[in-house]
């Protein structure tokens, strides 16, 4: 039992040593594109206060107009050190999104509640929308 779950553990928590062009190409295709506009480096410092040349690869969608709380956001840092620091700026972000949407749609604020985060190895995921899951699901079985 215990091997099994140590494992488990290896499998959930290691990184993958696929290429971020591979695991942005699993999750992309799933992406409603209606909906969601692909961003540039300006938004993500915009939006999350990172600087996309720090990163190994950046993938960020957002909603085109600002009456929608859905973002799909893929990082795969170059170092251990930025991991909590890509991680902080997302619980950040989702937090002032949280408190701009509560007061005037209740609907945005849950989707955003029910956010999907995923760090694995390298690579941090996000994902509010309504297809929050299956998204997080496509990632991770892209590693």
């Amino acid at each position: 039992m215990i091997l099994v779950y140590v494992v488990l553990l290896l499998i959930y928590t290691s990184g993958s040593t696929k290429p971020f062009e591979e695991v942005a190409g699993s999750v992309e295709p799933l992406l409603n594109k209606e909906s969601l506009v692909r961003e540039d480096a300006q938004a993500l410092k915009r939006y999350y206060g990172l600087n996309s040349a720090d990163y190994e690869g950046v993938m960020f969608y957002s909603a085109e107009f600002s009456i929608s709380a859905q973002e799909v956001l893929l990082i795969e840092v170059k170092t251990d050190q930025q991991v909590q620091e890509v991680r902080d700026a997302i619980e950040e972000r989702l937090e002032s999104r949280k408190n701009t949407f509560e007061g005037y749609a209740p609907e945005q604020a849950q989707l955003i509640r029910e956010a999907q985060i995923q760090v694995r190895g390298r690579f941090l995921f996000l994902a509010v929308s309504p297809e929050a899951e299956t998204l997080a699901a496509a990632f991770t079985k892209s590693l």
